[in-house]
């Protein structure tokens, strides 16, 4: 079979370049339009283009003046507040590596992670959780940084490091995923192969400023066309999203197909403005997407990706309809396959999805984890772990994971690492975890345990509540006599729901 290929290859990204200066540079163009309006029901806090690039560049002055320099690693702790992006950009302008993480971490779950990257400092908003003996950097000095002369954008090899996210592996243990300046360039796909995005656009993004899917498609996208990101300011509920929507004239609207479903429940939709929707981080439902479709006459477009390549599979403005089991097209310009032991199988055969390793935005590796690294591809392809199948249309239909990775609200979260924070547990000999379905459209983590005698639901939360985030811990526990296990005694998560109970 011939790969799934772009009918023209998207152009290289320019040499002696900066991820950073390439989203700003719309504020020579445009200083005094609105970048970014923080929005509420009772007003909206703005930032110009201008201001967007003057607090970045001073802010980069005042981590370099902080002692930190280029090629530094600086972890972010820092919540759901407009600091988080301005900082994320003003470390790559200044050459720094930003490490962005959950704000829902807990304390152990951070040290793990600073051990694991190194950093020089650790940015601390002073509320997320963060080890004591961390070298910290307070948020709350921001502010003065702001009006500072503004630093020089530190420009170079388009292939260096840029940035630093996490993803779960199915080993339990999150990978530190490495990303290269031009992983912004690559995102130029996605304008016209998911979002149909333009300078005119105002694109309302539902998720927290720390979110990674919030930080690309909700900030750095828009910002890179000119266009203008509205995101709903902390607290704002899903049910107030409609009135935001239409109040600040939303053209697109991008959120986890969870939200979707909450903003259904909120009543009838005048959304006079929204030309369509965006949807990522987990399977949209053809339920949900028909649902939204008939309550605003607008469509969702889907899009599929992940940690190291962020998405490269999508439908768009002026695409065909879809089956509901299709992820959509190829990306233009990107070089997608799927793969059996051999190599790309014919049509209509499920197999891996991959991606080719000349992809602009796939990751540049796991953090020293070389093997690791090396393990993820078949030939010139990276293997996502995911089942999918080509069509005679060239979409792809989906197929589910091809691992026990479990999905709750748009993350991703392995089981191993659940499983590993319960038996620390005094009373549990032996626990199994996987993702149910609840009812239609909607799956939670449920946690499957060997113990003498039942344990309390309640302070098995709450012992979660001090192992794990908030999206990490399991919704269900329901003790069992033994596990099910293979000849081989490996445990068969996907047989807990169905096994025998107590």
């Amino acid at each position: 079979m011939t790969p799934l290929s772009a009918q023209c290859p998207y152009p290289p990204c320019p040499q002696n370049f900066n991820l950073a200066a390439h989203v700003l540079a719309a504020a020579e163009r445009v200083p005094d339009k609105i970048a970014l309006a923080i929005v509420k029901p009772t007003g909206a806090q703005r930032w110009s283009y201008g201001r967007l690039r003057q607090s970045v560049l001073g802010c980069a002055t005042g981590l370099l003046n902080s002692g930190l320099k280029p090629g530094d690693r600086l972890l972010m702790r820092v919540g759901n507040v407009v600091e988080f992006p301005v900082a994320y950009l003003a470390a790559i302008a200044a050459g720094i590596i930003p490490i962005p993480t959950s704000a829902q971490l807990t304390e152990p779950e951070v040290r793990v992670l600073m051990d694991m990257t190194a950093p020089a400092a650790v940015l601390h908003d002073g509320e997320t959780a963060c080890p004591a003996n961390a070298h910290v950097i307070a948020t709350s000095r921001m502010s003065e940084w702001y009006g500072l002369a503004p630093a020089r954008f530190d420009l170079g090899d388009p292939n260096r490091l840029a940035y630093i996210i996490f993803t779960s592996g199915t080993s339990g243990t999150p990978r530190a995923v490495c990303h290269a300046h031009r992983a912004i360039w690559a995102r130029g796909m996605m304008m016209e192969g998911w979002y149909g995005l333009t300078e005119t656009d105002r694109l309302m993004h539902a998720g927290a400023f720390n979110w990674t899917y919030t930080l690309g498609t909700g900030l750095l996208d828009p910002w890179t066309k000119g266009a203008t990101a509205l995101i709903p300011a902390q607290g704002v509920e899903h049910g107030q999203i409609s009135l935001l929507l239409k109040r600040h004239e939303a053209t697109i609207f991008a959120a986890a197909p969870g939200v979707y479903r909450h903003i259904l429940k909120s009543g009838a939709l005048d959304l006079p403005n929204l030309r369509h929707g965006l949807s990522a981080g987990e399977k949209l439902p053809a339920s949900l997407r028909d649902a939204w479709q008939r309550a605003t006459g607008a469509r969702v477009y889907e899009a599929f990706g992940m940690s190291e390549c962020s998405t490269f599979i999508s439908s768009a403005p002026g695409s065909p309809e879809l089956s509901p089991e299709s992820l959509g097209w190829p990306q233009p310009g990107r070089n997608v396959a799927i793969l059996g032991d051999a190599g790309p199988v014919p049509m209509g055969t499920p197999g891996i999805i991959g991606i080719h390793h000349s992809d602009p935005g796939l990751m540049l590796g796991y953090l020293d984890q070389p093997k690791e690294t090396s393990a993820r591809f078949q030939g010139d392809w990276f293997l996502t772990g995911d089942v999918g199948e080509a069509t005679e249309n060239n979409d792809i239909l989906y197929h589910g994971r091809s691992d026990d990775m479990m999905n709750a609200g748009g993350f991703r979260v392995s089981p191993i690492e659940v499983e590993a924070a319960l038996l620390t547990h005094p009373d549990i000999h032996e626990v199994g975890v996987t993702d149910i379905e609840i009812k239609p459209d909607t799956r939670i983590i449920a946690a499957y345990y060997v113990a003498d005698t039942e344990i309390d639901q309640d302070s098995l939360d709450a012992f979660a509540a001090q192992q794990l985030a908030r999206y990490k811990q399991p919704r269900l526990y329901k003790r069992l006599h033994a596990l099910p296990r293979n000849a081989n005694n490996k445990l068969l998560r996907r047989a807990l729901p169905d096994h025998p109970g107590a």
